[in-house]
């Protein structure tokens, strides 16, 4: 990002009211993301972000049923709805809803595609990494939120883990040293 001067920075400060309100919109017109964000921000509330979650389990659930020729189509579509996760997290900045929805994700997968996730070959070798990397993931994240949330993630996380460690990613598991469970 270019760095603007500070003469530069003086000038557009010193502009008129009208003429700084008319650049501000031609720049945030260039921006998708910051059209979304501050949608959010300054239009929507948290019942918005409840709404917001729901949509997207939502489709994960929908996709999940789907039926998946290979376990490759399976994580594209996968790495397409971890990309509305993280979308909805630059949008709201929404720390928990990251964390539930990407255990969501995995779980949900899971649950409706076990048989392109039972065994390992070298068919399922890139989604058992992929599956192993988010679990790591969600390892990581999980800390950073209050530990009064723990509770709510301790079942569905342990579940999971059950699951890397049972089914094809178990080899990229061991090898990331990823817990067979999960405390707080």
């Amino acid at each position: 990002m270019p760095k603007v001067s500070k003469e530069l920075e003086k000038a557009i400060l010193s502009l008129p009211s009208k003429d700084k309100d008319k650049l501000l919109m031609k720049l945030v017109a260039k921006s998708e993301l910051l059209i979304q964000q501050l949608t959010f921000q300054l239009l929507e509330d948290e019942s918005d972000l409840k709404q917001k979650r729901e949509e997207i389990k939502n489709s994960i659930l929908k996709v999940s049923k789907m039926y998946h020729d290979t376990a490759g189509w399976m994580m594209m579509d996968m790495r397409d709805l971890n990309g509305r996760i993280t979308n909805h997290v630059k949008v709201t900045k929404d720390k928990y809803g990251e964390v539930e929805l990407t255990l969501f994700l995995l779980n949900t997968f899971f649950d409706n595609q076990i048989t392109h996730l039972e065994h390992y070959t070298g068919k399922t070798d890139t989604i058992s990494l992929y599956i192993a990397k988010r679990t790591e993931f969600v390892l990581n994240k999980l800390p950073k939120l209050h530990e009064d949330y723990y509770v709510e993630f301790e079942r569905d996380m342990n579940k999971l883990l059950e699951r890397v460690h049972r089914y094809c990613p178990a080899y990229y598991a061991r090898q990331m040293n990823l817990p067979k469970s999960w405390e707080y």
